[in-house]
């Protein structure tokens, strides 16, 4: 009743600037956890549910698009060895190798996510599958953590090629959301012999094809809802803090490996899923 009392325009700047504050919040989610092994997709799905946002077309393309912040806030800390790459492709090896490798991991997600899109979104875009992912993935990382490997692999430049391969088809896993690209391709290297570090290194260089590749998919896809309905606006401010948030990620996060296990973040998932399916079935 007393929304009824006002005006239109009113209300529409309020809703606008609601949307707005929903934007910041999910691109601080994106930048966040993009990175790290919790799940970027499965956090924003959570966040989108909470927060009564996402069931329109426009709203399940959003935490796809936003990904390019995080994106570009990669590429900007890597642009310097991205260069060298490039530059050292065609007269040295060791270069060419590890760009055949990363396009070796990328390619059954490549292949996959081509073939199955409409499956993905339409049946796995589910918070229950969400929360139960979170779960198992997070006890998935505490018993990884705790196996006695010995890493043989200390500079994700040098895995062998099969590695690279191998690694590509464990990330296919984390099209289900809440199993995380960022864990599943760590677990993967880790279970092959790299340390902590290299594994999370190599994840970052995979993100790169792998994000830019579901990001470009996901805009062609979504083309004429966001021609139509989407709010250049808002996708604007989702951007800004997932570009923000994400550099602040990539920065820190090789460092804190080098010193710490991955335990946090498998409590926090087991915690996060746990909270959401109690929130879902007895709320």
């Amino acid at each position: 009743m007393i929304f009824a009392a006002i005006p239109a325009p009113v209300m529409n700047l309020i809703s606008g600037h609601i949307d707005l504050v929903k934007a910041a919040v999910l691109g601080i989610v994106e930048g966040f956890t993009e990175y790290l092994p919790v799940s970027s997709t499965g956090h924003l799905l959570l966040m989108e549910h909470v927060l009564g946002w996402g069931d329109d077309s426009f709203g399940k393309s959003f935490a796809v698009l936003i990904q390019l912040g995080a994106i570009l806030a990669l590429l900007t800390i890597y642009f310097g060895r991205i260069w060298a790459l490039a530059t050292h492709m065609f007269t040295q090896w060791a270069a060419a190798r590890f760009i055949i490798g990363v396009l070796l991991a990328f390619l059954p997600a490549a292949v996959i996510g081509a073939l199955a899109y409409h499956v993905i979104k339409s049946t796995l875009f589910d918070v229950r599958i969400v929360c139960i992912s979170l779960i198992v993935g997070g006890f998935i990382l505490l018993a990884v953590d705790r196996l006695n490997l010995k890493p043989r692999f200390h500079d994700a430049t040098d895995f062998p090629l099969w590695m690279y391969l191998a690694i590509g088809i464990i990330q296919c896993v984390s099209m289900i959301p809440g199993v995380s690209r960022a864990g599943a391709t760590i677990v993967g290297a880790m279970l092959f012999g790299a340390d902590r570090r290299a594994a999370a290194e190599f994840s970052f260089w995979l993100a790169m094809p792998t994000m830019v590749g579901a990001f470009a998919y996901e805009a062609y896809k979504s083309r004429a809802d966001l021609l139509h309905n989407g709010d250049m606006t808002t996708i604007a401010v989702g951007f800004i803090f997932s570009f923000i948030f994400g550099w602040i990620v990539v920065k820190t996060f090789l460092g804190f490996v080098q010193r710490h296990s991955f335990a946090v973040f498998a409590w926090w998932r087991i915690l996060l899923g746990s909270v959401g399916i109690y929130a879902l079935y007895f709320l």
